[in-house]
Order: C-alpha cells, then structure tokens, then sequence
C-alpha cells in the first residue's frame, strides 16, 4: 500500500486519506480480483468524505491499476498487473503462462510487405526486401492489454502466412524453422493511444501508455523480429534486477 503524501501541515491530502481507506477495505475484507466496492454513497458514510474526494481516490486507484470501473456496474478490485522483467526475452505468451492468467490472441492484420528503411535497417536487409508483418491485440483475463506489431525477414522464414496465430506464439513457430530467439534489446517509452487504439483497447483517446520497440536476435546475433508494441500502463508492470 502506498505511503500518502502530505501538506506542509503533516497531513495526508483528503484524497491521499481517502485511498488509504480504500486499500486498507480491500486489505481488511481480503477482496479478490473483480469484488465489487460499496457504493460510493456507502463509502462516503463509512469513512465521512465528500463524494469529491471520494471520487477522485477512487480515480487515482484507477490509475494506478488497483481498481477499475464498469460503467453502470459500480467499481471493482483490479487484478495484479502483469509483471515483465526488461531482462529477459520472453514472449508475452510465456510471461502471461508463467502468472497464471488467460490470454486471448486476436489477429489485426497479417501480410507480406516491401521493407521501408526503417525496417529493413532494424532487420539487417536491404530497402525494398520482403517482411511478414502480424499485428495482434493480446487480451488478459478478457481484458485488452497490449497491440503488438512484428516484423520478420519473410526470405529467412517463408510460409508464415500459413500458420495460426490465433492460437500459436510467434516465437514458437520461428523455432520450427530452426532458429529461435536467444537475446534482444528492448526500449520503453510513453506514447499516447490514437482513436484506432482506444478502441482497441478500450481506453480514452490520448490517454498515455508504455511504448516498446526492439530487436529480438538469435545466438549468432543475426536480428529474427523488430517489434514494436503500444501497452496499457494499468495493465503492465515492468521490473529489473539491478546488480553491480
């Protein structure tokens, strides 16, 4: 639970005091992920805070990704956010595994394309070479999470419109063509979403997300995918170990 600022008084903020409230409830009653809050009127009586103050904890938590809210349905306990640690190259297939969550994979688009530059400087190839391009929309626990854009050399790992990525991971396909990925260089951002990807997402126009781009590398260090990925930042937690 997080610490509440204060004032130059010593005292928490009403709002600060208020989402204390609320975790310390959450804590207290051991809410599992999806239980519904009271009401606000009930929580306003319970704890004697203004609708005001109680609704703008309440949108603080939302931001944090501790709550969330169903319009008409009232507010409810998020799920823990996805921890990814910056120091490994596992998929997101394998991360959501390894949590114990349920992903859904939802196929955007898929084609064989020309190599802009920038692609073709990413993937090592000459301007104008032919890419696989997959973007999916990864969904958790029936929640959008994250859109992902992938680049592959198509002359390095042809026919890979053929397969389903619905239900296969992209990096366990390239290991069918005997090369896998071994290592990669990942760059995390802030970006805003689009209206495409508001909608995809189900947030708000212009709301800030995590923006990630790399290159995922074999043993030889030979470049296999450059992605690049739009992810929702109450979704997601990313995490490194630091050692000197």
């Amino acid at each position: 639970m997080s610490t509440a600022r204060t004032g130059s008084s010593g005292h928490a903020r009403p709002r600060d005091e208020a989402a204390e409230h609320i975790e310390c409830y959450i804590l207290e009653k051991k809410l599992p992920p999806h239980a519904k809050l009271p009401s606000e009127r009930d929580m306003c009586s319970m704890w004697n805070f203004n609708r005001t103050t109680l609704r703008s904890a309440i949108k603080r938590l939302i931001v944090e990704g501790k709550l969330y809210n169903r319009k008409g349905s009232g507010t409810f306990v998020a799920p823990p956010k996805l921890e990814r640690d910056l120091q490994d190259a596992m998929s997101v297939s394998e991360a959501v595994y390894l949590a114990g969550r349920v992903l859904e994979t939802r196929l955007l688009d898929r084609q064989i394309l020309k190599a802009d530059r920038h692609v073709a400087q990413k993937l090592q190839l000459e301007e104008g070479s032919s890419v696989f391009y997959l973007r999916r929309l990864r969904v958790v626990d029936g929640v959008p999470l994250m859109i992902e854009h992938s680049y592959v050399d198509y002359s390095r790992y042809p026919y890979l419109e053929r397969y389903d990525f619905y239900e296969e991971s992209l990096y366990s396909v390239l290991e069918c063509y005997g090369v896998g990925v071994h290592h990669g260089r990942e760059e995390v951002g802030i970006t805003y979403t689009t209206e495409e990807e508001a909608q995809r997402l189900n947030m708000e126009e212009g709301q800030p997300v995590f923006y990630l781009s790399g290159v995922s590398s074999d043993i030889n260090d030979r470049p296999v995918e450059y992605f690049k990925s739009v992810v929702r930042a109450d979704q997601v937690r990313f995490s490194s170990v630091l050692t000197r």
